[in-house]
């Protein structure tokens, strides 16, 4: 955290991997912008791996968003990271949930894990 501007990651992935994970990957963005947070982004799709998150990114986060309806790749690499698990849908219908999730668990100890 920088000063206390929370950095986010998030990976998003849907079953037919284009218009979900796209959406919520872009819901997530407007909810970090709309806090005043930072963001990245990585997309799992149809495309593959867009905007790989790279280790000092995520060595970085305060919060990682796993936001998908699918299997994730490389879960491994968040490891001892706060993080938060959700399907695709809930950044689109309840973005003001995620954001309190964020918020709650930047705070909290590393390794700490919430589903929504």
């Amino acid at each position: 955290m920088i000063g206390d501007k929370i950095l986010v990651i998030a990976v998003t992935g849907c079953v037919s991997g284009v218009a979900h994970t796209y959406m919520a990957a872009e819901a997530i963005r407007e909810i970090c912008r709309k806090q005043g947070w930072r963001v990245q982004v990585e997309t799992q799709g149809a495309l593959g791996i867009e905007n790989p998150l790279t280790p000092e990114v995520i060595e970085t986060a305060d919060v990682v968003v796993l936001a998908a309806d699918v299997d994730l790749a490389d879960l491994d690499r968040f490891a001892g990271r706060r993080i938060i698990r959700t399907d695709v849908r809930t950044p689109l219908r309840m973005p003001d949930r995620i954001a309190r999730a964020v918020a709650r668990v930047a705070h909290l100890q590393n390794g700490y894990v919430m589903d929504l």
